[in-house]
């Protein structure tokens, strides 16, 4: 629904080249797929307006579906238009990532402040995780990404069916079958006492092509780092070491050419030691090799030294 409006939108605007892909000629959960049409067509300005989306009962039915495909549609679609040097970038996302109890009219310092409406819990985690990510992309990389949050959508080409649909289009098709067979009342879900915000989807897609063309402060472009592990520590400085010669030390060079006897502890001479000892004191290196043939008398004094 979102997405064929803003392409009217673009068509009414003219000068526009749209490139769009159906869920059979695009999968966006295939991370290679997705990549590679972006690298392959290179858009200036990418929107995202695929997702998995649903009521209530399709929330709460659902869940693992919600929070795994959303991840799987964002990400790839984030991460490969960064691969594919897209500077400008929308991610639709929606209203419900605000906590339940949020103050009303809700403020976007409000976001992550409480816990979220369970029902719908699933979808918002995903689709805070896509504000953020684009937050994190814009802020190290200097790219023009915005997210937007519409309130409750509506519009030609909703969903209607009768149970995972949205309120509004739910609400339609059960006053029409109502009316089509002369029913005396209509049920509807909850109380009646939440609120609701409701927005057409044509009035969305303007704001969203207005919020496309906002321009951000530039910043410093840092380098790519693609196959560096997340894992790894960056490597210390290089702090020059001074090896202490003591005499008739184990590691001293009196001590490599003259090695101590083992003056009758042991029944023969032991062999070539080549053990590494890790040492405490940063001034010495990390690994040391001890000289042989030693004593295991010297072995031990050469550990308690360090």
């Amino acid at each position: 629904m979102v997405g064929a409006a803003i392409c009217r939108a673009l068509e009414s605007a003219g000068n526009h080249e749209i490139l769009t892909r159906t869920s059979a000629e695009l999968y966006l959960r295939d991370q290679k797929a997705t990549g590679e049409f972006l690298l392959e067509t290179r858009p200036d300005l990418v929107i995202i307006a695929a997702a998995k989306v649903g009521g209530i009962h399709a929330n709460h039915t659902y869940p693992a579906e919600f929070i795994h495909d959303n991840l799987a549609i964002q990400t790839n679609l984030i991460h490969g238009s960064y691969a594919a040097d897209v500077q400008r970038l929308v991610f639709i996302g929606s209203s419900c990532i605000y906590p339940k109890l949020a103050p009303q009219p809700m403020p976007e310092s409000c976001l992550l402040t409480g816990p979220l409406e369970p029902t719908n819990e699933a979808y918002a985690v995903a689709k805070i995780a896509g504000l953020k990510m684009c937050e994190f992309y814009r802020k190290q990389y200097g790219v023009t990404y915005h997210s937007v949050m519409p309130t409750n959508l509506y519009g030609p080409g909703d969903n209607y069916h009768p149970e995972n649909s949205h309120v509004l289009p739910a609400l339609i098709r059960r006053f029409h079958e109502a009316k089509e067979s002369n029913a005396p009342e209509v049920v509807i879900w909850g109380t009646g006492s939440p609120l609701r915000e409701f927005l057409h989807a044509e009035d969305c897609a303007t704001g969203i092509l207005h919020i496309a063309a906002l321009e951000t402060p530039p910043r410093p472009r840092q380098p790519r780092q693609r196959h560096r592990n997340l894992h790894q520590r960056p490597r210390p400085p290089h702090r020059p070491h001074r090896r202490l010669q003591r005499k008739n030390h184990p590691g001293s060079d009196e001590a490599r050419r003259h090695p101590p006897q083992t003056h009758g502890l042991l029944p023969h001479p032991l062999p070539r030691l080549e053990t590494q000892i890790r040492t405490r004191n940063r001034n010495y290196p990390r690994l040391q090799v001890l000289p042989g043939p030693v004593e295991c008398q010297s072995v031990s004094k050469f550990i308690s030294s360090y």
